[in-house]
């Protein structure tokens, strides 16, 4: 791969932000975002996402080396100069859990404006197969008066990122990549082979490439929904599901995942991607829907567990105090896109109960915005008639849930995360 290169990140957040600073430790990257706040904050070496090595980020936006280094921009004209553009911007679903493309599409519009014959724009945002080629390209012929795979190609290599993983980096993830002609599927897997240290995987096709993402978090996502569903099934029997699960864990081939909330950017979102493709091309998934309403119902049951066992303990709902720990869609991380600890929350309040949550990894502004809801700003609690331990932080283990016990407290551990002798209920 030719160093001289330059290459534009389209999007600075969990996965863009990485991206940029592992290419820039070899060539000449831009890391663009449209949100200038953000762009600045990268500047000061802030990262609300908690994915970026500052150490890396501050040696590439340092680099003076001519072939290599970062610059952090919100100004399109800036792009004019590079040669391939890298889209890693959010592909989340509506209100009626469909695809919403508008962030791919208004971002493929804008590089439509600065893109050049010989340039090469790669997707990483999760998508349905086909979409690259079937939606994204027309807009970028449009918009540029180029001719696909004449004057421009495209690419799509999946991202793989895990937020709040600092095992599973990127460079230690098998990089699937993929190319619109045979020579520029070639370049674009040696562009990341350059990088990614644990080696990549070139696909025969976009298409099969934007599959391959599709699949990977449909399978998690029907794999937990069936744990989910045991769940349901052996809270009617009065049985540990934990117990059931490390009993049958010790079968070589058992794969033990554990019940849960599914929410996050992936597993609770892109199996509605491939949902909605087969759905066009005439056929309804039964397994993957099935999957998606076990999954999307968990927090409507943890809430009305709760009730119940208020109730049982003569309690008056209306009024009663509960206390949720935990916001972000998973453990150690402050993503809160599609948590659904919301819909605990949402049925709680449904029966008029007072509800304070409280997550130290969660940025407040943010979860205010967007789900209405003012969290506590300290672990200084007072008195509930409940405690959800909604997500596994590894802060909440420091807390002290005998005194909540000793003050008649019922506490319901969602993760099975603390020690069982202070619980009333797991799921």
């Amino acid at each position: 791969m030719d160093t001289k290169k330059q290459i534009a990140i389209i999007g600075l957040g969990y996965v863009g932000l990485p991206l940029a600073i592992e290419f820039a430790k070899k060539y000449k990257v831009i890391g663009f975002d449209t949100n200038e706040n953000r762009v600045e904050e990268l500047k000061q070496l802030q990262d609300r996402t908690h994915e970026a090595n500052l150490d890396d980020l501050k040696l590439v936006c340092s680099s003076t080396d001519k072939h290599s280094g970062l610059i952090l921009s919100a100004n399109l004209s800036d792009l004019a100069s590079c040669t391939i553009y890298i889209v890693t911007v959010p592909t989340p679903i509506d209100h009626l859990k469909r695809p919403d493309l508008q962030p791919l599409l208004a971002a493929s519009e804008m590089l439509g404006s600065v893109l050049k014959a010989g340039d090469i724009v790669i997707y990483e945002s999760t998508v349905y197969p086909g979409c690259t080629e079937e939606d994204c390209v027309p807009i970028l012929e449009k918009v540029s008066g180029l001719t696909y795979n004449v004057d421009f190609f495209c690419g799509y290599s999946p991202e793989r990122i895990n937020p709040g993983d600092k095992i599973n980096t990127l460079t230690k993830i098998k990089k699937v990549t993929s190319g619109s002609r045979p020579a520029i599927a070639t370049e674009i897997d040696q562009l990341y082979a350059s990088i990614i240290t644990a080696g990549t995987h070139l696909a025969p096709s976009i298409k099969v490439a934007e599959a391959s993402k599709a699949i990977e978090n449909a399978q998690r996502d029907v794999n937990i929904s069936f744990v989910n569903e045991l769940a349901l099934i052996f809270d009617r029997m009065e049985i540990d599901t934990a117990d059931v699960l490390a009993a049958a864990a010790t079968k070589w081939n058992f794969l033990n995942y554990k019940p849960g909330l599914v929410g996050g950017h992936c597993i609770g979102v892109d199996p509605y991607y491939l949902a909605h493709k087969s759905e066009a091309l005439g056929y309804k998934p039964e397994v993957i829907l099935s999957g998606r309403r076990v999954n999307d119902n968990m927090g409507m049951f943890v809430a009305n567990k709760v009730i119940k066992m208020l109730v049982a303990r003569d309690k008056v709902i209306n009024g009663a105090k509960a206390l949720i720990l935990g916001f972000a869609f998973k453990e150690n991380c402050p993503d809160t896109r599609n948590t659904r600890v919301i819909d605990i929350y949402k049925e709680l309040k449904s029966f008029s109960m007072q509800v304070d949550v409280y997550d130290p990894w969660a940025n407040p502004t943010e979860v205010n915005a967007e789900y209405h809801i003012q969290m506590l700003e300290n672990n200084n609690f007072k008195h509930y008639d409940v405690v959800i331990l909604a997500v596994a932080h590894q802060q909440f283990l420091e807390i002290d849930y005998q005194r909540f016990r000793e003050k008649g407290t019922i506490i319901f551990d969602t993760k099975s995360f603390i020690n069982r002798d202070l619980t009333d209920a797991r799921l």
